[in-house]
């Protein structure tokens, strides 16, 4: 007996009903960046492992931990894509899709990292993401964010998820900041954890991304990223509040909000929940004005979010907001001498004029008790039942799942029959 070959840990398969709540999540995803003017975007999972270490830093965790780096036939240095926006850029670069054009485009798909798997957090991960090239206002900033704040609206939580916003200012104000950063940390050395030790020379400013509540204690006294800010940053950063005011958009400023990629500057923003747990970011984006330069192209303004739809659709079920759909609503059910033939004709001609509803032949024959017994099981609607005499007077049956109310139809009444219970 062959040994049986299983998933790899962490990344896991999905099955219906469970696939129909993805389903109507990434509907409301799509449905609104397309509303703001968004179109799709597609690039491949497997990039040059380079396009990564330049993008996102060598010294980060990403880079350094998590990536899924393996060298192909040719010698080649390839990775799987542990997040969207590096090989977006590099798309648009390639394509030459940036320069001097603006862009507002919108990806989903699969990410790889190779961290320790816990609930809604995986090896393989999904993400929604969008990016804008081009535009280097606060103006995009505020609408990227009002984007996210619409799709809490619509899928319903917008009470449970609070927005945490901030500013990293210039490269070249991190860089003043970060000397004394650096200097404040070596005081308080003693404090550090391990982590936070290796991180003090190499990236300061994951220093107060930390979780360690002590360390967090000590930082309350460490110098602050604003104020090093010059004019230009502060106005940029007051003309976002603004926006997100006058849209009715509330936000709680995070100085220690650093997000946990390099290529960050100026206005950075999470979604938070505490329906979550400690996992309790379900959104974060900002500006990276720096990073097409960095991969090769013009100085170009950026800015974008990712959402994390195994974190988004956990607080969802968690909260009971999304459940399953059905994936039938007509069962089309059939028994005797040349029923088969008219029943697939009978569906086939209903599907071509209700696109929208869903309906399911039962084949492979047996007695109707059976198959009704299939369609409540699939939680269908209607059962349309056809057998010999309803073949030879050219009507259905169409009993109501839900009250076993039934009635005999002509296909005209029928086609009626249904538009009325579907239109509502």
């Amino acid at each position: 007996m062959a040994v049986k070959i299983n998933a790899i840990r962490g990344m896991n398969d999905l099955f219906p009903p469970n696939s129909s709540v993805w389903q109507q999540v990434e509907q409301v995803l799509k449905a609104t960046l397309s509303s703001y003017g968004f179109s799709e975007i597609r690039f491949p999972v497997v990039e040059k492992t380079g396009l990564f270490c330049r993008a996102i830093g060598e010294v980060t965790d990403v880079v350094e931990k998590e990536m899924y780096t393996f060298e192909d036939r040719d010698g080649d240095s390839l990775s799987l894509r542990p997040e969207g926006t590096a090989g977006c850029v590099r798309a648009c670069l390639e394509n030459s899709l940036i320069y001097n054009q603006e862009q507002r485009l919108w990806y989903m798909g699969p990410m790889f990292r190779h961290e320790r798997p816990q609930k809604g957090r995986y090896r393989q991960f999904h993400q929604f993401g969008c990016e804008v090239f081009g535009l280097n206002g606060p103006d995009i900033d505020a609408e990227l964010i009002a984007i996210t704040a619409a799709i809490w609206q619509k899928l319903g939580l917008t009470d449970y998820v609070k927005l945490e916003l901030n500013s990293l200012g210039s490269k070249e104000e991190r860089a003043q900041y970060r000397d004394a950063l650096v200097a404040f940390l070596e005081e308080h050395k003693d404090v550090l954890d391990d982590d936070c030790k290796r991180r003090m020379y190499t990236n300061p400013l994951r220093v107060l991304d930390t979780k360690n509540e002590r360390i967090i204690e000590v930082l309350k006294d460490a110098p602050k990223l604003s104020g090093y800010f010059k004019e230009e940053t502060i106005n940029h950063f007051n003309k976002l509040k603004l926006y997100l005011d006058s849209l009715g958009i509330k936000y709680t400023i995070n100085e220690r909000l650093v997000r946990g990629l390099d290529y960050y500057n100026l206005t950075v923003f999470e979604w938070v929940t505490t329906s979550l747990g400690a996992q309790g970011t379900v959104c974060g984006g900002g500006r990276y004005d720096g990073l097409v330069e960095q991969l090769g192209g013009q100085e170009t303004p950026a800015i974008g979010f990712a959402i994390g739809l195994e974190r988004l659709i956990l607080l969802l079920e968690s909260l009971a907001l999304v459940k399953p759909s059905s994936a039938v609503d007509v069962m089309v059910c059939y028994q005797g001498e040349n029923t088969d033939v008219f029943a697939l004709k009978v569906a086939d001609s209903l599907r071509s004029k209700f696109p929208s509803i869903k309906i399911m032949t039962h084949c492979g024959g047996g007695k109707f008790k059976k198959q009704i017994a299939h369609a409540d099981k699939v939680n269908a609607q209607f059962a349309l039942i056809i057998g010999e005499q309803e073949v030879q007077n050219e009507m259905v049956t169409v009993k109501n799942l839900a009250t076993g109310d039934q009635q005999t139809l002509d296909l005209v009444t029928l086609v009626a029959y249904l538009n009325n219970n579907f239109s509502k």
